[in-house]
């Protein structure tokens, strides 16, 4: 039976020049058990819709609030936009959402409508530029753009400074006891040495954790 997400063609080159690039991170990464799998996910509408119910509340919470959203849309449960434009903010909000969230999911359904989240025009943008085009839509900010990048598009060479998750791991495994953007300028230089595969560590800084953090579940990783 195939793997479902085999390893792209430069993980083995990444892996290597991050084990030479950085000693600390090396320890960190052979803590992990098992390779980090990339989980690329074409349809970022979708990846988005997941993103925005899953923030600032559980895993468990979250994975029910979706189940009941995607339970509207019969026959199959998949959010059309059209449909989630159309639908009730009371129907909304008996499956668990805020009235702010609802906002926010019907601004990326408008997003999708309009043609505006095409995965081959988006996959192909730098990081920057991709940041600008995810928010311009209401509710999406910095973070859920650079965990599409890493994880729906599975680009290589992004860093999330203002993860909490990686803040803690990098706190862990470099002994940094600096706060707030003192803290983030930090993992910045620190990070330097890992281009073009920051997306990568970033992962098994993640995996290291105890637990680990269940980050992007909803994107297929666990």
């Amino acid at each position: 039976m195939s793997n479902p997400h085999p390893e792209p063609h430069w993980h083995a080159a990444a892996l290597a020049h991050l084990h030479q690039a950085d000693p600390i991170l090396s320890k960190a990464i052979a803590r992990v058990a098992g390779p980090v799998r990339p989980a690329a996910h074409e349809d970022l509408y979708l990846a988005l819709l997941r993103a925005i119910v899953s923030q600032q509340i559980s895993t468990k919470a979250a994975a029910a609030i979706w189940r009941r959203f995607t339970a509207l849309f019969r026959p199959d449960g998949y959010p059309e936009p059209r449909e989630v434009l159309r639908r009730e903010e009371d129907e909304l909000r008996e499956a668990g959402l805020s009235r702010q969230k609802i906002g926010y999911l019907k601004a990326i359904a408008d997003y999708q409508e309009r043609g505006l989240l095409d995965y081959e025009h988006l996959s192909q943008l730098d990081e920057e530029a991709f940041t600008k085009h995810l928010t311009a839509i209401k509710g999406v900010g910095r973070w859920t753009a650079q965990m599409l990048q890493m994880f729906a598009l599975d680009q290589p060479d992004v860093f999330s400074e203002g993860d909490l998750g990686l803040q803690n791991a990098m706190r862990k495994w470099y002994n940094l006891e600096e706060t707030g953007r003192a803290l983030q300028k930090k993992m910045l230089l620190l990070a330097e040495p890992w281009r073009p595969y920051r997306s990568l560590a970033c992962k098994y800084l993640w995996k290291s954790l105890d637990p680990t953090p269940p980050i992007n579940a909803d994107l297929g990783w666990d």
